[in-house]
């Protein structure tokens, strides 16, 4: 996500590192389906993409890298009210749309009446939490997730905490000090690995603080991948470097080995797949892939789970046969795709471009 400047540029945006854009595009859809195998298969172990939910902390590495691509020659000129106002464009329209889906499914889910549970008043501040990201973990039978109506939404509440830090702070310190805040955040994942034996948390329950670990981590090391121009020129492109992105995703999942090689993953491994993005060569037939990867990549994260939850209700419900999942799923997958694509076409752009005409507009 490469924001706009301001001055008389304000709505032109900076040019996109189109393998990022496509590894996150990688990274969103490995999420979907690790959403879905999750509640498909509970034993974690026989789960082919168990270890989905690191592409979270691949999201966090990148926005790191980008926002300080897009920001640190001209925060300072930007300020604080821009700034926000930028982001806020940006990221905000996605978290009402997937609340608003949220709360439609909560309502109408065909397999279970959380409504008749929680009545109108509850509704409305889960609802209300939602749209404006304040955790408010109630529902038992959505596992006390922090965002009820959208379980995803807790790492766009803590992408809004990095976001904040970084423009009050973090563009302002030297290197130096970048280097000591990233072994710092090292030393804390690696902590948190060991004492939750994984890096899963954030989510919900007594794992708010681990959420905080992961973006404060990936985050700086994504700035500092980007202030050190560790940009490793190599032939790989979007192909190679998403096989390698996979990789993460599907070492077999161990209650043994976890707290081991997920810091591995999260510490070393992703920020050397963001210099490797950035300066891998992109063939040009592939080029409008990687940018439409990266454009739907956030749509879909942000609209999928409120499906997923009425995936959790049937096969609660139902019981089905893993025959029968099989072909639910990835049907179900590429549905949630074509639902993002339209969201995006459909609202998320319009939204976005309107909101731009009118609170980024500058006089000439």
């Amino acid at each position: 996500m490469i924001e706009q400047s301001t001055s008389h540029t304000l709505l032109n945006t900076k040019k996109h590192f189109e393998i990022l854009d496509g590894l996150r595009g990688v990274a969103a859809i490995a999420v979907v389906i690790y959403h879905f195998m999750e509640i498909a298969i509970l034993d974690y172990s026989k789960n082919f993409i168990a270890h989905g939910y690191l592409a979270v902390d691949f999201f966090f590495c990148l926005s790191g890298f980008v926002i300080a691509y897009a920001y640190d020659s001209r925060a300072k000129d930007i300020g604080l009210k821009q700034f926000f106002k930028l982001r806020l464009i940006r990221l905000h329209p996605l978290v009402i749309i997937g609340s608003i889906l949220g709360l439609l499914t909560f309502l109408f889910d065909p397999f279970s009446n959380l409504y008749a549970v929680y009545g109108f008043g509850k509704t409305a501040l889960i609802f209300l939490s939602s749209v404006f990201l304040i955790p408010y973990p109630v529902v038992e039978e959505r596992f006390f997730n922090f965002f009820n109506l959208n379980a995803p939404s807790w790492s766009l509440f803590w992408e809004y905490i990095a976001n904040i830090l970084y423009i009050v702070v973090l563009y302002k310190i030297g290197k130096k000090y970048l280097w000591i805040l990233v072994s710092i955040a090292a030393a804390i994942i690696i902590y948190v690995a060991i004492n939750s034996t994984n890096l899963s948390g954030g989510w919900g329950g007594a794992s708010f603080w681990d959420g905080g670990a992961r973006v404060f981590y990936s985050f700086l090391a994504g700035m500092l991948v980007y202030r050190s121009n560790w940009i490793i020129k190599n032939k790989l492109g979007f192909l190679g470097i998403s096989i390698l992105l996979l990789i993460a995703f599907l070492i077999p999942y161990s209650n043994e080995s976890n707290w081991i090689t997920e810091p591995i993953i999260v510490l070393i491994y992703f920020p050397l797949l963001v210099a490797l993005g950035a300066g891998a060569s992109l063939s040009p037939s592939i080029k409008k892939l990687c940018q439409l990867s990266g454009e739907i990549s956030y749509p879909l994260y942000m609209t999928h789970y409120p499906f997923v939850w009425i995936f959790l209700t049937y096969v609660m419900t139902i019981k089905p046969d893993m025959n029968i999942l099989v072909w639910i799923i990835p049907i179900s997958v590429v549905v949630l795709i074509a639902i993002a694509y339209l969201v995006m076409v459909m609202l998320d752009i319009p939204i976005r471009k309107y909101l731009k005409e009118k609170w980024l507009k500058t006089n000439p």
